[in-house]
């Protein structure tokens, strides 16, 4: 009797531990792109401006094109969050992730979004809209092989670090950072080349700000054609377009 117990000893081990050990974490899910809204705010943005920018992302996100390019992929959702930043201690997620899977979550994502307040109206920190969206993307509950922020803006970065140097840094993570560039009719009187540098504001863009597999620039002329360029922005990245065929040297939107 006594032998026939100590034979059991190591089967009655192996299921304590089995039943002791912490559970497997559960593996998040899966999503075609991670997808960060990086939105600019600073002072230079002024109210109509600002809901003009407000209501192209919102129409934007449930236009019948966008979803057919999502409901294309493998897993037919992304996941999407919205930032907006100003000056370099100034960013504000205003909606957190959010799975798009089709339209009524797009068609919620943008009720809210155009219902919530302006967060700031200060200076213009690039590189703290890109730094704290890489830590947003750092904390995701979905996982994918795509990770990208949308930066869209109207001015240089004129507050905090370089912003070189944040590009630089999330590219080397794997990121790609896109660029959707407002034009501003007319220069800045107290400061004109914030919105109208030498060489133009895309192409800052291009030199300082976008970076990683595929990125791009697109231009709105004015911030009534804001909504048309994010659609035709979120169709390339969503898509996941090759550089030659996103339309990053089309000056026009």
């Amino acid at each position: 009797m006594l032998r026939a117990f100590r034979s059991l000893l190591p089967l009655l081990a192996l299921c304590s531990a089995a039943f002791l050990a912490p559970p497997l974490a559960q593996a998040a899910e899966q999503v075609d792109l991670l997808l960060v809204f990086a939105a600019d705010v600073s002072r230079s943005i002024d109210q109509p401006k600002f809901q003009l920018q407000r209501e192209g992302y919102a129409a934007a996100i449930a236009d019948q094109r966008v979803l057919e390019a999502i409901t294309a992929g493998r897993n037919k959702r992304i996941a999407i969050a919205f930032v907006e930043w100003s000056g370099v201690s100034s960013q504000k997620v205003l909606i957190d992730w959010t799975v798009i899977d089709g339209p009524d979550a797009a068609r919620k994502f943008g009720d809210q979004l155009v219902e919530l307040p302006r967060s700031f109206a200060e200076r213009t920190s690039i590189a703290g809209g890109i730094d704290f969206s890489m830590a947003l993307l750092a904390r995701a509950p979905y996982e994918s092989s795509r990770r990208t922020i949308d930066v869209s803006g109207d001015g240089t970065n004129n507050s905090g670090r370089d912003v070189t140097l944040a590009r630089d840094e999330a590219v080397a993570q794997g990121v790609t950072i896109n660029g959707l560039v407002i034009l501003s009719e007319r220069p800045m009187a107290w400061n004109p080349e914030h919105t109208n540098p030498p060489g133009g504001l895309a192409n800052y863009y291009r030199t300082n700000v976008v970076g990683g597999s595929g990125a791009f620039v697109i231009v709105a002329e004015d911030f009534n054609s804001f909504g048309q360029a994010i659609i035709k922005k979120l169709i390339a990245e969503i898509a996941e377009l090759p550089s030659a065929q996103a339309p990053q040297n089309n000056p026009g939107g």
